[in-house]
């Protein structure tokens, strides 16, 4: 089946599971009802008319504990059913070309001094980020940006393509993630609980613990004295005594073990639940072997003593129960169960860190692998060593529907160093540098590409496509771009080559300046082994071809009227375009020119 297919198939199948569990909780919440009804009828029978002893409201009570837990699995069932049929939705939304808007838009990883995230829309809402973002913590989504940020070595790559391949047909395991944590929202934060983790121990000693122990013996005994032996107040509030000025002296140290971590349990829960579906699993690429075997040490398992500690903040929160809050304070609880907590960190805190990277990245080759999955047609790119290259056939943009995607064959390599782009208005002149530099990026993440075939090496991508002025820094758009092609610049002079992608360079400045000026960044970047491309309007810039020579090619997209309207075709010719379109769109929108 089809990717499409596979999903609808399997929605209809949880959606008639999801209706299954909607009706039998129906049922059973009814039931519930009416056993807790015939309890009253029972217990009034026992005692107005006395038809019957009261023990008969034992079976009741039975029946409707039973219904109770039944109940509970039910609803749990049903959660996670929704989960399912949200998890294939999503899905098809993403194939549908419906997803915009509906995922992690990762606006926070978009630094507007990068040299390509927001030319190259990798990041905020409709971006390449939310597309392929599957993750459930801020560690795979931070993963998964930082992949899409900065290029990988070429065995890096290579790595990460099996993973990826290994791990593209295994939709329940992809599953089996989406449903964990039903009460869970995307993007839980763990970077508190790595630093606590890695923090110095604040309550040791093993005599502390016997003290406090006897301490919350006292305290019970004392009680149990106060109410039913006749023993008086003196003891109990001895010891109470005691316990504040004991508690007093630890205060601090406590509150700070248990401030990070006391309202975690939720979020603990989930990563419970991604490590045990990791630790369940074995792989055969050495990249996610790698991954499995970082989770393998001697003792428990990581998933085991995460789930110790979930434990124990679940006895930590107990001291808020109303009913118990009393017994906890003579107790010292709280106290007893910090200590307990620390000597947890002392054992299994510093490995925190590390559960938490192989949790990451996981999830990042889980997003790759969903990518890949429904984009069956895409081709791993194969990855050059050395030297500059972008070489696609039928290249296409992976954030334009497939239904209007127009795909254009590119060749950059150290003998064809720079493609000089020019065009009429709208024509795909910028949608081909952005094109050309979004494959890119996915290539150098690990990923498959909107193409029919790609050939690239390492690079940097510097590009000019979206350049802002700013209020509140005091520059003007045209000051931004000299510092971002400043930038672009300072980039071509390093390691690995560069991708240059320089949208209408200097537009904002006179005819004379920008062509000089362009003309030498140009020049400049091809001299030192960069390639790319660069779009304009001026056709004066199209005459750099003539001093680079055979480093060097004019391309075009052009446009034509057709029964009154202007069409594109979007497919990049050879040659300079030779007609303009500026004057018809503006008296398309009511100009009068």
């Amino acid at each position: 089946m089809t990717p499409h297919e596979e999903y609808k198939q399997r929605l209809q199948e949880r959606q008639e599971h999801q209706a299954t569990l909607t009706k039998k909780e129906q049922l059973l919440g009814n039931a519930r009802v009416l056993v807790f009804l015939l309890a009253l009828l029972v217990i009034y029978l026992a005692v107005r008319p006395k038809l019957l002893s009261i023990w008969w409201v034992t079976v009741p009570t039975l029946i409707f504990t039973a219904l109770l837990i039944w109940h509970e699995r039910v609803t749990r069932a049903l959660i996670r059913s929704g989960r399912a049929v949200a998890f294939y939705e999503r899905g098809l939304a993403r194939l549908e070309h419906r997803w915009i808007g509906s995922g992690q838009p990762g606006t926070r990883f978009l630094d507007e001094t990068h040299p390509n995230a927001a030319d190259l829309d990798l990041f905020g809402s409709g971006s390449l980020f939310e597309l392929l973002c599957t993750a459930r913590t801020q560690t795979g989504e931070k993963t998964l940006a930082n992949w899409l940020r900065a290029p990988a070595e070429p065995d890096e790559v290579r790595a990460r393509q099996q993973a990826v391949e290994e791990l593209r047909s295994q939709l329940d395991l992809r599953e089996d993630l989406a449903l964990l944590g039903s009460n869970v929202p995307h993007g839980v934060d763990f970077h508190l609980l790595v630093d606590w983790g890695k923090e110095p121990p604040l309550l040791v000693g093993t005599a502390w613990r016997v003290v406090l122990f006897i301490l919350g013996l006292c305290g019970i005994t004392a009680l149990i004295g106060w109410l039913g032996l006749g023993w008086g107040t003196i003891p109990l509030a001895s010891v109470i005594l005691i316990e504040m000025c004991v508690f007093l002296s630890l205060r601090a140290r406590v509150l700070r073990v248990i401030s990070t971590v006391e309202n975690k349990n939720r979020d603990l829960a989930l990563l419970v639940g991604v490590l045990a579906r990791l630790e369940k699993e074995s792989f055969t690429c050495p990249r996610l072997a790698e991954i499995r075997k970082s989770l393998d040490a001697s003792g428990a398992s990581p998933s085991y003593r995460i789930a110790q500690l979930s434990n124990l903040l679940d006895l930590l929160n107990s001291r808020k129960n109303m009913l118990f809050a009393p017994f906890a304070l003579l107790m010292m609880w709280g106290t007893q169960i910090s200590f307990a907590i620390e000597k947890w960190r002392l054992a299994s805190g510093a490995s925190i860190e590390k559960w938490l990277h192989a949790v990451g990245q996981f999830e990042a080759f889980c997003s790759l692998a969903t990518f890949a999955f429904e984009n069956p047609e895409y081709p791993f790119p194969t990855i050059q060593d050395e030297g500059a290259r972008v070489d696609g056939k039928e290249l296409g943009h992976p954030l334009i529907p497939k239904e209007r995607c127009v795909k254009n064959d590119i060749t950059l390599s150290e003998e064809m160093q720079v493609l000089v782009v020019s065009g009429s208005n709208m024509s795909g002149k910028s949608t081909m540098l952005r094109t050309v530099g979004i494959n890119t990026v996915l290539a150098l993440a690990g990923a498959p590409v909107c193409a029919k075939s790609l050939t690239v090496s390492p690079l940097v991508i510097g590009a000019t496509l979206r350049i802002q002025d700013s209020l509140q820094a005091g520059q003007s758009r045209f000051y931004a771009e000299l510092l971002r092609v400043r930038q672009v610049v300072d980039l071509s002079r390093g390691k690995p080559p560069l991708l240059f992608l320089l949208d209408e360079i200097f537009h904002g400045t006179n005819s004379h300046d920008r062509c000089q000026g362009a003309e030498a960044v140009v020049l400049g970047l091809a001299d030192v082994g960069a390639i790319g491309l660069v779009t304009t309007h001026d056709l004066s810039l199209t005459h750099i071809v003539e001093v680079l020579g055979s480093r060097a090619k004019n391309v075009h997209f052009a446009d034509h009227f057709e029964d009154g309207e202007m069409v594109f075709d979007y497919k990049m010719q050879p040659g300079i375009v030779q007609n303009s379109n500026a004057i018809a769109l503006m008296r398309a929108v009511g100009l009068n020119v």
